[in-house]
């Protein structure tokens, strides 16, 4: 069954061309190593909540946006390994994160139903 990883940010709106310059590059290095897909959103309607939100949750800043990206992978085998030949890839490294990474939520799931 399909494993996706996903991950929330919070992105300069200033960086929006940066940040679709990054995707670019890390979905060719992904897909490279196995990933099936990697797809971007760009924050359009995200509201901040009073108690949790998206924005609370990556503390987003006046200036920035919510973007919700995620891979998707043939198996959580291969996500596992994919993902440690993506962080060691030397192309990742062209291309730095163009937002503040340690306010990026991410996380790996298993598929459970698909309509």
């Amino acid at each position: 069954m399909t494993y996706v990883d996903c991950m929330i940010a919070a992105v300069p709106k200033a960086n929006k061309q940066a940040y679709l310059d990054h995707a670019k590059l890390a979905g060719a290095i992904f897909k490279k190593h196995g990933a099936l897909k990697l797809v971007e959103h760009w924050g359009d309607d995200i509201p901040e909540g009073e108690v949790t939100s998206l924005p609370k949750a990556v503390q987003c800043k006046p200036d920035e946006t919510v973007v919700f990206s995620w891979i998707s992978w043939p198996s959580k085998e291969a996500r596992d390994t994919g993902m440690q030949s993506v962080m060691t890839d030397p192309a990742m490294e062209e291309s730095p994160m163009p937002f503040d990474g340690k306010r990026m939520i991410y996380g790996g799931f298993d598929m459970v139903l698909e309509t």
